[in-house]
């Protein structure tokens, strides 16, 4: 990542883009934090890199992760858990910075859940071709709480599906600053990514970053 600045998009509502009840796409709403967040994630991977979860199954995830906050999602052949001690270190996760808990609780509260209080923020890195599988955030504990998701860097196509696993998901294209909100009856909805396709963003090179913040207790 690099420390080039953005280009500001005003003070313009971001576009909002209905996937289901209780889902949204908010359009662009990441970027005028995008000053102070580069620098953010920036002092987070220095402190806690990226690194490639091995599944309870022993497949190697493509996406590279890392986590800040009070509690990190890991993975390894014991299963899927959360913890406060970053496994490879030995030492407590980064702190989440004001920026990113600023994102997560003005994200949730335009598609209308007020007062969202993240935990955790999965740090994902995609390069091209890497995905994710159609899956359900089911490891947390409050399911009242919202999932808000943030895209940075390369274009992304966001699978999006329903309470069963068989449901056909309908497909969004996610761009730089996007970022997705889903809760309420669609809380529990099957989703994914992609493969990523290649190409090459401004600021972050041939690679997607993902933010994902979620109330775990």
């Amino acid at each position: 990542m690099t420390a080039d600045l953005f280009e500001s998009v005003g003070d313009a509502r971001p576009a909002r883009e209905t996937m289901a009840e209780g889902a949204v796409v908010l359009r662009g709403f990441a970027r005028p934090f995008e000053v102070e967040l580069i620098p953010a994630l920036r002092t987070i991977v220095k402190q806690a890199p990226f690194r490639h979860l091995i599944t309870p199954g022993g497949h190697r995830m493509s996406v590279a992760m890392t986590n800040c906050g009070s509690l990190g999602w890991v993975s390894d052949p014991s299963g899927y858990r959360y913890d406060g001690i970053d496994p490879n270190s030995g030492h407590p996760w980064p702190a989440m910075p004001p920026v990113l808990r600023a994102i997560a609780a003005t994200a949730a509260a335009e598609a209308g859940f007020a007062g969202f209080a993240p935990e955790a923020c999965l740090i994902n890195r995609y390069v091209p071709g890497a995905k994710l599988s159609l899956h359900q955030d089911k490891d947390e504990l409050d399911f009242a709480a919202p999932i808000v998701s943030v895209s940075l860097g390369l274009p992304a196509i966001f699978l999006f599906g329903g309470l069963k696993r068989s449901d056909t998901p309908r497909r969004y294209r996610l761009e730089h600053g996007d970022v997705v909100v889903w809760g309420g009856p669609s809380r529990l909805f099957f989703h994914g990514v992609a493969p990523l396709a290649d190409g090459e963003h401004g600021i972050f090179g041939r690679q997607r970053i993902n933010l994902t913040f979620r109330k775990v207790r």
